[in-house]
């Protein structure tokens, strides 16, 4: 058995495509595909100094990383790494590679610290704190079966208030991206983000190959939107909602449930049977609209932090 660590070769179809299958075979509550991994590798911000790894064993992909500096984030010297190895190759030392080349990578750019996801369940935990890092807050996957789920019915459009999609504003979605923008500095977590720009969300959100534009629900006021919810499709029957939010002028009106319930009514219409969402164990509000819709529990992660040096 040999077994090596190098960089993600995007343009090479066999690359983006054992990527996402292992990403698919060890954590299959998020969507990724082939075209979704390649893009990422091209059209992630620079100041990411964003590297793709992947373990390779035999000339088979069996682990992934994703390794880059928090770049929007407004404390420097913070790296992102995320492992991820197939489960029925784990235990061969893909792990530990991946994460020490990882870290070495993310040293020698400065970062001070690394963060990320570890899939609560003893091994990985296992795994993590054996490797210095320690647990901070957890966040649960859930899974909603549009097949055999039954979704509330869409109620009545409040008075001055209209349901758009992200098609509609095609020839110019700078609102979109202003709403998110303001949406995204409430995120709780771990790491404060700021927008990077119009131009960065263009390329990192706008133009992602799994956002689906005519699934993406934004309730305008006024013609300009105020809550939304943002739709991934992977083409295979499966749904993810990427983020949902309202602006802080328009809260406590249901305007984001609103959004979102739509969101779904329209992609069970269009053939898609599997939705996930994930919520941070501390984010009340959307978890209490994500159970009203349906949606239960299907795996948690723990964020894991270790400092470098």
């Amino acid at each position: 058995m040999t077994l090596i660590v190098r960089d993600l070769r995007p343009d090479v179809p066999a690359d983006p495509e054992g990527f996402a299958r292992v990403r698919g075979l060890a954590l299959p509550y998020i969507l990724f595909t082939s075209e979704s991994v390649r893009h990422n590798a091209l059209h992630t911000h620079p100041d990411a100094r964003y590297r793709p790894l992947v373990a390779e064993e035999d000339g088979e992909i069996i682990g992934t990383a994703q390794v880059l500096l928090a770049y929007d984030s407004s404390e420097p010297g913070q790296g992102v790494l995320n492992i991820h190895v197939r489960p029925d190759r784990a235990g061969r030392g893909a792990g530990g590679l991946l994460l020490r080349t990882a870290e070495e990578y993310l040293a020698s750019l400065g970062a001070t610290k690394v963060l990320g996801w570890v899939l609560d369940e003893p091994a990985n935990r296992a795994f993590a704190e054996r490797h210095g890092y320690r647990a901070s807050r957890s966040a649960h996957f859930l899974r909603l079966d549009l097949e055999a789920a039954g979704l509330p019915p869409l109620p009545p459009t409040p008075p001055g208030v209209e349901l758009r999609s992200a098609a509609d504003f095609a020839d110019d979605p700078r609102p979109l991206f202003e709403l998110d923008a303001e949406t995204l500095q409430d995120e709780p977590g771990d790491l404060d983000f700021e927008s990077r720009g119009y131009d960065d969300w263009l390329a990192r959100t706008w133009d992602h190959p799994l956002l689906n534009r005519e699934l993406t629900m934004a309730a305008c006021v006024g013609g300009r939107p105020v809550a939304f919810s943002t739709a991934y499709t992977d083409g295979d029957g499966r749904y993810s909602t990427a983020m949902t939010g309202t602006a802080r002028a328009h809260r406590g009106k249901g305007l984001a449930k609103l959004a979102k319930l739509h969101s779904l009514h329209r992609a069970r219409a269009a053939g898609v049977t599997e939705a996930f969402t994930g919520n941070d164990t501390g984010n009340d509000p959307m978890i209490a609209i994500n159970e009203w819709l349906g949606y239960e529990i299907c795996a948690t992660e723990v964020h894991h932090v270790r400092e470098l040096g």
